[in-house]
């Protein structure tokens, strides 16, 4: 099943993605639940699954714009120089004992097909493709394969556009990671039982139709299970939780010469079974001439 976030009009709603358009979740389940993370925090997918079989679309996808398919998550983590090739490309040669862990702010993120605004006291705006975990339940210990599965409601695209001098400025990156509105996510959360084998799911990242990233999720340094095996280390995760896994190489800085994004570049981040993330590069108003 493929959910979305979207407005139409004034109205915030989501839904069910189906063959003419999308189906209005919060109208099927009769108003138990009127978003995503409503959705996961009462374990309504299910439900949700079987009053949408049959059902008409309720608007069609030109009527509606997207939104983040979770827009408010309590939690937005990101893993840092996760592939093995990314690692070498940033001369991060041997394996680390544990993932870099950094966070990000609700308010960066915009949905498919959304303008990332190219911030005026950069000039290096990078890409980073990343597949991204939601989470679907309560959880405090993951320790088995089993267990990270369970606490996966699905996988979407994930863009974690990062301002390169901000994020360089010392160790910490949280400031190159949290421009506002510069990192994009959708468009659509696929429920986990659409994928039966995790490693062979292929990202891939576009720039103006360029080839720029393609990997497997077999390449991760650090696979799901381990990855939220740490994170439950130290703190809890909720549903809606969101975790951006990593990028893998090919990033526009370290290419020779160095290939940063500028207004009018389109980014496409694919993943397979999920979709294309499709945003394009905007200035800043006061950069516009």
């Amino acid at each position: 099943m493929k959910l979305l976030t979207y407005r139409i009009g004034d109205r915030v709603s989501f839904g069910v993605l189906s063959s003419d358009g999308v189906i209005d979740g919060a109208e099927t389940l009769g108003g138990e639940a009127t978003s995503i993370r409503q959705l996961l925090e009462r374990d309504l997918t299910g439900r949700l699954e079987r009053l949408s079989a049959g059902r008409e679309a309720t608007h069609s996808l030109a009527e509606i714009e997207y939104l983040p398919p979770v827009p408010d998550p309590a939690k937005i983590l990101c893993v840092g120089v996760n592939y093995v090739d990314h690692r070498e490309e940033t001369g991060h040669s041997e394996k680390p004992e544990h993932p870099t862990i950094f966070s990000r702010f609700a308010d960066t993120q915009v949905g498919h097909e959304r303008p990332v605004v190219h911030p005026p006291n950069t000039r290096q705006l990078d890409y980073e493709g990343e597949v991204a975990i939601v989470i679907g339940r309560h959880v405090s210990v993951i320790e088995t394969d089993a267990d990270a599965r369970a606490a996966i409601a699905g996988l979407s695209c994930y863009n974690d556009l990062s301002v390169r001098d901000w994020q360089l400025h010392n160790s910490q990156w949280l400031p190159g990671k949290n421009f506002r509105g510069v990192g994009s996510f959708g468009p659509y959360l696929v429920t986990l039982d659409e994928f039966d084998d995790l490693g062979s799911v292929r990202l891939t990242t576009r720039v103006n139709g360029e080839l720029r990233q393609d990997a497997t999720l077999d390449q991760l340094v650090f696979d799901f299970t381990a990855i939220l095996g740490y994170v439950t280390g130290f703190t809890s995760l909720a549903p809606g939780d969101v975790i951006a896994t990593g990028t893998p190489g090919g990033v526009g800085l370290v290419a020779k010469p160095p290939r940063l994004l500028v207004p009018g570049d389109v980014t496409e981040i694919e993943v397979s079974g999920v979709g294309v993330l499709r945003n394009e590069v905007v200035a800043a108003p006061e950069d516009r001439r």
